[in-house]
């Protein structure tokens, strides 16, 4: 058969257009989604801290990372305490020891955060620094994937990412491994008033 006869048999055979059904609503329990998103965070190896304002978070940060000596932030209302990032550049990225950033919303059912580029100031932070902190209202946790997806809707990100829990790999010998390809430890903080 030549290219122009399979061509014309493929252009023949369309099936026919139906619309998309409408949204389904799964039906779940109701359930305190903060506290789900906590117990699944914690199981996955993440931790759950909540705190009243952004000088409460960095008085838990300063107990939580002692050590740590360069902190970077993608939130401008967090220069003061970590360097702004410059996404100009990702080699200035080096060494870094805790990333702050902000997430847009949790899951509850998986210990996930949404975050998008717009948040993260270079895309590769959240996965180059040795701790995470994510910084969520506490309002903003959902309880199914189903209601992430309808929150995101058709939304155009150059870069979005669900992040859960630390990096972790069983690839290495057939053992669990934290922080083999990205940050060694997930914090999220859930903020009563976070805009």
């Amino acid at each position: 058969m030549s290219r122009e006869i399979i061509l014309n048999a493929i252009k023949q055979n369309q099936p026919e257009l139906k619309p998309l059904p409408a949204d389904v609503d799964f039906y779940y329990e109701q359930i305190d989604a903060a506290e789900k998103f906590k117990q699944v965070l914690e199981f996955i190896g993440g931790k759950l801290h909540t705190a009243d304002s952004l000088a409460d978070v960095k008085q838990q940060l300063e107990t939580a990372f002692p050590q740590a000596e360069r902190w970077i932030t993608a939130m401008p209302e967090f220069a003061q305490y970590a360097t702004l990032i410059q996404p100009a550049d990702p080699h200035t990225l080096e060494n870094v020891d805790v990333a702050i950033i902000k997430g847009h919303f949790g899951v509850a059912e998986n210990g996930a955060v949404w975050v998008t580029e717009d948040l993260l100031g270079a895309r590769a932070l959240p996965f180059i620094t040795q701790h995470l902190v994510i910084l969520l209202n506490k309002n903003s946790i959902v309880p199914l994937m189903q209601q992430a997806y309808q929150l995101i809707g058709d939304g155009d990100h150059g870069y979005a990412a669900f992040i859960a829990g630390p990096s972790k790999t069983a690839d290495i010998e057939q053992s669990l491994v934290i922080g083999a390809h990205g940050p060694r430890s997930l914090t999220v903080f859930l903020i009563n008033d976070l805009a």
